[in-house]
């Protein structure tokens, strides 16, 4: 696994930038014209789903990401943050720390699944 963490791929670094501006429109053209999203278990087809879900979920909620690690795993990225916002934190984890697994084709992200993990990830031993 290649570490990251301090040197994201430009369209990565945009889409973290994008929620603690907050900034709706770069957020959404970090995302191909049918990207596909997954949060909690919820697809979003296509960036206009996708720009309702962040309307109401991420610009709604305020959210903000203060990432914690990213790496990349057999052409993949795999972004922890810790995540905050005015959303209900009820049987929610303090701090919430979210995975990002994202797909990018073309500097543009095709596949973003969002993931509350019950096992924190540990370094990999020889």
């Amino acid at each position: 696994m290649d570490d990251i963490t301090r040197n994201l791929p430009r369209v990565i670094a945009d889409h973290v930038s994008a929620y603690n501006k907050p900034d709706p429109e770069v957020f959404l053209a970090t995302f191909a014209p049918d990207a596909l999203l997954n949060d909690a278990q919820r697809e979003f087809l296509g960036r206009d789903a996708i720009r309702a879900w962040a309307n109401k979920e991420i610009f709604g909620d305020k959210v903000t990401l203060d990432v914690q690690r990213a790496y990349r795993h057999h052409g993949q990225i795999v972004l922890h943050a810790k995540v905050d916002g005015t959303f209900d934190k009820s049987n929610l984890p303090d701090p919430l720390i979210l995975t990002f697994y994202f797909s990018v084709e073309a500097d543009k992200i095709t596949q973003l699944l969002v993931s509350l993990n019950k096992v924190s990830w540990q370094p990999m031993h020889g």
